[in-house]
């Protein structure tokens, strides 16, 4: 409404000073009709009249008057209502004059013979009032229709957000788990886009804590077995009578603790990949990430009897997050030594293909069944017959980065069903 108003009161000024200005133009061309008239009578019949002074005919003729002066110094006619002294100095043209208080329009000129002067004069108070009650017949409707429009307008709005309404009312009487779709039937059809985008967020939101609760359940209980185990051994150890039992107790509780300080480590690592940023993607070097966690690891993998080697190849870069890097191909190789007997191989290759550049950590262990490949990519969960320690969120981890990085991951045997390849494949 204040931009209808706005609108409307510009239109109004235009069209009022508009019509004013045409108005005058019609009235001063009157004016110069008129005098045309009295040009072509002058030269034949103002020596026959009898009078000097014609009479008022009209209800406006006392405010319009003329003035015919011969020689310019002689008045032979004028109207009635005309003044004595002359309308105008000026001889020829349109000249606005004030006269005994009272503003005149003249339009003055000579006849063909230049022996008269012809003064045609209007009073500008006439003109103001004709102009006033023009425009005003001009701008009355709109006066009456701006109201109008305004009830309109509301009455349409209200109807028309009626349903938003409803739809805000339902929005904030909602429960904060109540995920459900909104009603999308009874809304304007301008509306149901939005809808239809948020109940697409619900769904995406609903995936999502219910994501967060089994992992939050799974979490608590992973992190229970180990705290059960570190109390049960520190009860031993307080309750144990010789120096030989009371050690090995707290042996056990020491290495209770480094199982739980990495399944925190693996759980802050997974909440930190859920919650990347990915406009931070820089250039990464592979083979640069590549050896700095070969050298991290080579202390655990010679301990366990496990080869760690770097296949010889080009350098290649991908666009990502290079801590994020680092600990997808730790993990990868955390699991390869964790799980492997001693004696095991475990190369890193990264290899440009048409389209891709590959990073690949294979092993010749005894590898991990097709039928369970899927399923060690869940978080915490481990092969029943799995002997070494460790939380089940390695290789989670690692699909998690591997989609950050808009990267897919692939797990095959290297041979014959023998050893396992886990392959990334980043878009160069």
């Amino acid at each position: 409404m204040a931009a209808i108003t706005l609108v409307w009161l510009g239109a109004t000024a235009f069209t009022y000073h508009d019509a004013r200005e045409e108005f005058d133009e019609v009235l001063d061309a009157h004016l110069a009709q008129v005098a045309a008239l009295l040009v072509v009578q002058a030269t034949h019949e103002i020596d026959e009249l009898e009078t000097e002074h014609t009479p008022l005919l009209h209800k406006y003729a006392r405010r319009v008057a003329f003035q015919v002066w011969e020689k310019g110094q002689q008045l032979r006619l004028h109207s009635a209502n005309a003044p004595q002294q002359p309308l105008a100095s000026k001889e020829r043209g349109f000249s606005d004059n004030i006269i005994d208080g009272k503003r005149w329009r003249v339009f003055s000129t000579w006849d063909e013979s230049g022996e008269y002067l012809i003064h045609v004069a209007e009073r500008s108070d006439v003109r103001e009032e004709l102009a006033r009650g023009i425009a005003g017949n001009l701008l009355r409707p709109l006066w009456f229709s701006l109201p109008l429009l305004a009830l309109l307008l509301w009455i349409a709005v209200m109807r028309g957000l009626r349903p938003l309404d409803k739809l805000a009312r339902e929005v904030e009487q909602r429960e904060p788990d109540n995920l459900a779709a909104l009603d999308a039937s009874s809304a304007p059809r301008e509306v149901v886009p939005l809808i239809e985008r948020l109940n697409r967020l619900f769904i995406r939101i609903d995936a999502s804590m219910q994501k967060e609760r089994r992992f939050t359940a799974d979490a608590a209980h992973e992190l229970r077995t180990p705290v059960a185990a570190i109390k049960a051994q520190a009860q031993v150890a307080r309750a144990a009578s010789r120096e030989a039992e009371r050690i090995h107790a707290l042996d056990n509780a020491i290495l209770g603790c480094d199982r739980a300080a990495h399944l925190i480590e693996q759980l802050l690592t997974l909440a930190r990949v859920d919650t990347l940023d990915r406009s931070t993607a820089e250039p990464c070097q592979l083979r640069g990430i590549a050896a700095e966690a070969i050298a991290a690891l080579a202390p655990a993998a010679l301990k366990n009897g496990v080869q760690l080697e770097l296949l010889e190849g080009d350098e290649a870069t991908v666009r990502g997050n290079h801590g994020l890097l680092r600990v997808l191909l730790r993990n990868l190789l955390d699991n390869s030594i964790r799980h492997t007997s001693p004696g095991t191989s475990v190369q890193v290759s990264i290899v440009r293909e048409p389209g891709a550049v590959c990073l690949s950590v294979s092993d010749n262990g005894s590898g991990i069944p097709e039928q369970e490949r899927d399923k060690v990519l869940e978080r915490f969960y481990r092969p029943l017959d799995t002997q070494a320690s460790g939380s089940g969120l390695g290789l989670s981890i690692v699909k998690r980065i591997a989609e950050v990085h808009d990267a897919t991951l692939q797990m095959q045997p290297v041979s014959e069903g023998k050893g396992l390849r886990v392959t990334v494949s980043f878009k160069p």
